[in-house]
């Protein structure tokens, strides 16, 4: 009967105990891909619920520990808001798209591990739906109609902030925002839109200068209007000297055949609505 050594029993048994916490101590030792982040929870320290890291890697103690990953995918939400009040009693439609996602900032990532560990993109994109919808009634009650139409850029600031604002508390952060056009129940907005878009203002009269009635349609009695500027609904009109032109009838004819008429200031203003 062959003999084994108590001394080839022993270096087995190392090597055995040695492969054996190699590939234990690999096991519990996690890598975070780039579009993840590793939440550490149990024993993680004083005061401290979870240890959150994007990139790199850790290792997780048997027993006093376990982990998760956070999905970093980006959400795209449709908002297809509609009939919202504005400051002047305008109910407005502002269909817009949002992108959102979890941050990886550390107070982000510590707020998303808290609130959203192992719910799914479709709970999430709920809860930012929810959000949007509340902040973007906000936003556009606190703005007036001419503001919505005139300033783009302040609509999707404002919406931005108040947004990004509300999903950080739950450690999501605000990727991007797309509005995709604002319009409005009583179609002033689209109205607007038009004449702003439309060919250079006719100055069919300066009511500033005696016209005799049978002289009125001749052209060489009108101030000429080398520039005009639009801001909101108004436009001013400036004659070759850069002069305001005062106190003239103007005629703007837009889309669709739709006409708009009014008489400018003395700042050579006149408001169409």
């Amino acid at each position: 009967m062959l003999e084994v050594s108590p001394g080839l029993i022993l270096t087995a048994s190392i090597l055995v105990i040695t492969l054996g916490s190699v590939i234990f101590f690999f096991s519990r030792y996690q890598k975070c891909p780039s579009d993840r982040i590793l939440v550490i929870y149990g024993k993680t320290g004083i005061r401290q619920s979870s240890k959150c890291l994007h990139g790199g890697a850790a290792f997780i103690w048997p027993v006093i520990q376990a982990f998760e990953y956070l999905d970093l995918t980006p959400i795209q939400i449709d908002i297809p808001l509609q009939g919202v009040l504005d400051k002047d009693g305008n109910r407005v439609n502002a269909p817009s798209t949002f992108t959102v996602g979890i941050s990886t900032d550390p107070g982000g990532m510590s707020r998303a591990a808290e609130r959203l560990l192992v719910q799914p993109l479709s709970a999430i994109e709920a809860l930012a739906s929810e959000i949007i919808f509340s902040q973007m009634r906000l936003v556009i009650g606190g703005l007036d109609t001419e503001a919505l139409n005139s300033d783009r850029d302040l609509l999707i600031d404002k919406v931005a902030q108040y947004v990004d604002g509300e999903l950080a508390k739950f450690g999501l952060k605000l990727i991007n925002v797309n509005i995709k056009d604002i319009t409005d129940d009583s179609g002033y907005l689209t109205a607007l839109g038009e004449w702003a878009s439309a060919g250079k203002p006719e100055i069919t009269e300066n009511v500033s200068i005696p016209i005799e009635p049978e002289q009125k349609n001749i052209s060489s009695s009108l101030t000429p209007c080398e520039q005009w500027h639009v801001e909101g609904s108004e436009l001013q009109f400036l004659d070759l000297k850069d002069e305001p032109i005062e106190r003239a009838s103007v005629e703007l004819k837009v889309l669709y055949g739709r006409e708009f008429t009014g008489t400018t200031d003395n700042e050579g203003v006149v408001k169409f609505g």
